[in-house]
């Protein structure tokens, strides 16, 4: 991937993360909310912000040790 695509992409990851984020605060408060969902989309929000912090990782030159 490309710097530009790898930049565009954690954008995407991030929007998807904070709409997950408000999406789980608000099916938190309601009473009898689907707990397994609730767990489902609290997976999915992990698993998006370590997709993002790969990414991250990408943008980041290899620095000699």
């Amino acid at each position: 991937m490309e710097t530009q695509q790898i930049k565009q992409r954690i954008i995407e990851l991030q929007i998807e993360h904070r709409d997950l984020d408000e999406a789980i605060d608000r099916m938190a408060v309601q009473p009898g909310a689907d707990e397994l969902k609730l767990r489902r989309l609290k997976k999915r929000k992990l698993q998006i912000k370590d997709s993002i912090a790969l990414l991250q990782m990408q943008l980041v030159p290899d620095v000699p040790a």
